[in-house]
């Protein structure tokens, strides 16, 4: 099932990888989805609201780590490209221990410090309880996440994008299952789901930790040495060295990238937060389907990135170059048609999540909805050049796009939103508006840098 990016033709190459990957990221969207809509339907407004903060709060956190596997997969796939199985072993090695050691951390964090976390929030007292129940559950699934991005990350690297797609399928349809179990047959209510997405979560991290070890093991590290061809000790641990420390690089910038974009978008939940229930259960509702509607936009960008990191180990700058022209035709197709979806079903689409009596919850989602289907195009635009500056080994520019992304969108939110002239609606508009200062300054900084960034023949 390992797919060589860095052969044959472009566009079918590209979309035969990238398909899988879209169609498992709307298969991990549905672990909250089942969530939402069971919750919002059984359970009611407060328990929707309870479930919407709870889920921004796991992005971010799981953000850290994802990021980490997503530095450590650009890695792999460097590697892989230039025909290097024995360094991209030995990174992998390291990769694995390095990203047990920062999912630990974080575990032992949220356990300690949930009810700071929730006050930092600025959790209503209606649902203080609610949520924290919640989370105390939620976040034993942070491992599993961990677990399975990693061995996504790293098959994805050797361009296998459909067996991560198999794990997801079959733990998504476990996990609506046992939301309906466990929160209509058993009556466990909002605990019920937080169950539910957890053992789901383990299935699919268990599951393809499982396959990477017995079914690819061209990925795992030869402990035989033969004494003819040994390197000498000091010669050997500078190799180590040098392999932990672009893992460092990679794996912590684009960490930090991940959890900059999702600190921003914890920010915006706490302001919406202020405003109530009503705005906390519209956001909740309509930032599910923001997500799916530029899901394919942000796995396209994912794969899009492997493509350049295979291809820029292989050293095919005239690939990338091509790639890249045909990416972007690619990426804006799909986010006009999820703009056209979203902006004129954006009423029927709130329905699905909440009851059609409560007109206000599905007005401020509608309205929420329209502003950004108008501007998908934009960061559909960001997640393209965020793949690139990864693939090429730039990941520090992939977090300079993010901080002016989010740091725009925060701050005119923060700064408009209290006016009562322009009240929530204020927040809604500063995500599209940072989408675009962010496009403009990477591609700004690609066409000054050009020859510089992938130069023919670089090492």
């Amino acid at each position: 099932m390992q797919r060589d990016l860095s052969q044959g033709n472009i566009f079918s190459t590209l979309l035969l990888f990238a398909l899988p990957m879209m169609a498992g990221n709307l298969l991990q969207q549905i672990y909250n989805l089942a969530d939402t809509l069971i919750v919002g339907r059984y359970l009611g407004p407060d328990a929707l609201a309870a479930v919407g903060s709870a889920y921004t709060l796991m992005t971010f956190l799981t953000s850290v780590v994802t990021g980490i596997c997503m530095g450590c997969g650009a890695l792999f796939a460097i590697d892989y490209g230039a025909k290097q199985p024995e360094a991209m072993k030995e990174k992998i090695r390291l990769s694995f221990w390095f990203v047990a050691l920062v999912t630990a951390g974080i575990c032992a964090v949220v356990f300690w410090g949930t009810d700071e976390i929730l006050h930092l929030l600025q959790i209503p007292e209606k649902i203080y309880g609610m949520m924290r129940e919640y989370v105390r559950i939620i976040f034993i699934g942070i491992s599993f996440t961990s677990l399975y991005n990693f061995f996504a990350y790293l098959l994805r690297a050797v361009g296998n994008s459909a067996v991560p797609l198999y794990f997801l399928a079959f733990s998504s349809l476990l996990n609506i299952g046992l939301d309906l179990w466990f929160v209509m047959g058993l009556g466990w209510g909002i605990a019920g789901a937080a169950k539910a997405t957890v053992i789901a979560q383990a299935v699919s991290g268990f599951g393809i930790a499982g396959y990477a070890l017995i079914y690819a093991p061209g990925l795992r590290r030869e402990r035989r040495v033969q004494k003819n061809n040994a390197q000498p000790a000091k010669k050997a641990a500078r190799g180590k060295a040098r392999s932990f420390l672009q893992i460092a690089r990679y794996s912590s910038l684009t960490c930090l990238q991940q959890s900059v974009m999702n600190f921003g978008i914890l920010m915006i939940q706490g302001l919406v937060n202020s405003f109530g229930t009503t705005i906390m259960a519209a956001f909740a509702a309509a930032v599910k389907i923001d997500t799916i509607a530029y899901m394919p936009a942000q796995e396209f960008g994912n794969a899009y990135s492997m493509f350049i990191s295979q291809n820029y180990g292989a050293k095919g700058e005239a690939r990338i170059q091509k790639g890249t022209r045909l990416a972007v035709r690619i990426s804006i197709f799909f986010c006009i048609a999820a703009s056209v979806i979203v902006c004129f079903l954006a009423k029927p689409l709130m329905r699905i999540f909440v009851d059609g009596s409560k007109h206000e919850i599905i007005a401020a989602g509608v309205n929420y909805l329209r502003i950004e289907g108008a501007f998908y195009w934009g960061i559909g635009c960001l997640f393209l050049l965020y793949g690139f500056y990864r693939g090429i080994g730039r990941p520090e520019m992939s977090l300079v796009l993010t901080v002016i992304s989010l740091g725009t969108r925060v701050a005119l939110a923060y700064l408009f939103a209290p006016d009562p002239a322009f009240g929530v609606a204020a927040v809604w508009w500063a995500i599209p508006i940072g989408w675009m200062l962010a496009d403009a300054a990477g591609y700004l900084y690609y066409k000054k840098r050009k020859g510089r960034l992938i130069p023919d023949g670089h090492v």
